[in-house]
């Protein structure tokens, strides 16, 4: 196995990045003789991180062994309520305190992103740092805090509903209305704005775990 050492970051960052990379996915076994081989730790700070995320409930237990967990459909839908409150309350408080220099870097990752359509899982990573990024411009530290631990959940998602047909294209229209707003600094807007993307992606997803279903 291809070890991957990057010290600068701890044991639970780098399992963390794994799964929310897609590297380890719902139902995946976790092994901590192999997570050390592959990022280059002992097996102590493996298991601390293990244990943390176990914790978390990223990690759950069948037997013996920890897997990555899955979201059954009344997590997802409790999930996606917290995340349009929080989200639409980051792109206020955006709308409020955001610099040019941010609404700035928002336009170009919406700009840039557009070459990546074609690629639901490239986009996918893309829309997690335009989201990160309003949060960031929200200059608010507990929500953003708040909003990292709904985007760690969100990684216990096994698809993205950026790979439904037509959704990457939709979807950068609509964070192209979200800048918008926060450039007029129309707090309401913006607030209305992300909220209804993000009950537009959840309504997708819905549509692709039911035609999974029926497949």
């Amino acid at each position: 196995m291809d070890q991957i050492k990057t010290p600068q970051k701890d044991a639970y960052s780098l399992i963390l990045e794994a799964i929310d990379s897609g590297l380890y996915k719902p139902g995946d076994r976790l092994v901590e003789s192999e997570l050390a081989e592959r990022f280059g730790v002992s097996r102590t700070p493996i298991r601390e991180a293990l244990q943390r995320l176990e914790t978390q409930s990223l990690l759950t237990r069948d037997g013996r062994s920890l897997i990555v967990a899955s979201l059954d459909h009344n997590q997802m839908a409790e999930l996606y309520v917290v995340r349009c409150e929080l989200e639409g309350l980051a792109a206020s408080l955006a709308a409020r305190h955001a610099t040019a220099e941010e609404i700035q870097v928002l336009r170009d990752m919406v700009a840039d992103d557009r070459a990546l359509v074609a690629d639901p899982s490239a986009l996918a990573r893309a829309n997690r740092r335009f989201h990160k990024q309003i949060h960031l411009a929200s200059h608010n530290r507990y929500l953003v805090q708040q909003l990292d631990l709904v985007h760690r959940s969100m990684a216990l998602m096994a698809t993205t509903s950026l790979a439904a047909e037509g959704r990457g294209e939709k979807a950068l229209a609509e964070h192209a209305a979200i800048v918008d707003a926060i450039a007029r600094r129309d707090e309401q807007a913006a607030y209305k704005a992300l909220r209804d993307h993000i009950s537009v992606a959840f309504v997708t997803r819905l549509k692709l775990d039911s035609a999974a279903e029926k497949a």
